[in-house]
């Protein structure tokens, strides 16, 4: 069997340079004051689907529903993520979790965080196949 070893292994590394982009939640989601958001992509996969990077945010809470996975590491600062059905998990620097599709709930920064992340999004919606 032949294999094309460079297809099935590349090495990515982040460019040094990062470019911020500045968002706030929905208005809508906000719970409490006014969080702003920066999230600088140090990846994204050919197809869209993995992307990865740092996100920071500013002090508040917002409303959460996630339908793609997500893994992250807090950097800095404190937050506390509060899922609609269970007990609130406080994170500091060091802390990681992954989030699921269909999770729900809050996300509350107590002290300006910063984070790493790697985002698997949902494939996209087959198609109906052609009635005959």
């Amino acid at each position: 069997m032949d294999h094309d070893a460079t297809a099935a292994m590349r090495l990515h590394r982040p460019d040094v340079i990062e470019i911020w982009e500045e968002s706030v939640p929905p208005a809508e989601r906000v719970v409490e004051g006014s969080p702003t958001f920066r999230t600088a992509v140090h990846y994204e996969a050919p197809d869209g689907r993995l992307i990865t990077g740092v996100w920071e945010a500013t002090e508040g809470s917002w409303k959460i529903a996630y339908d793609e996975w997500e893994w992250c590491r807090l950097r800095s600062g404190r937050c506390v993520v509060i899922p609609d059905d269970g007990e609130p998990v406080p994170l500091g620097p060091g802390d990681a979790l992954v989030l699921e599709p269909g999770f729900t709930g809050v996300w509350s920064v107590l002290e300006p965080c910063s984070k790493d992340f790697v985002v698997m999004l949902p494939p996209p919606a087959e198609d109906e196949p052609d009635a005959a």
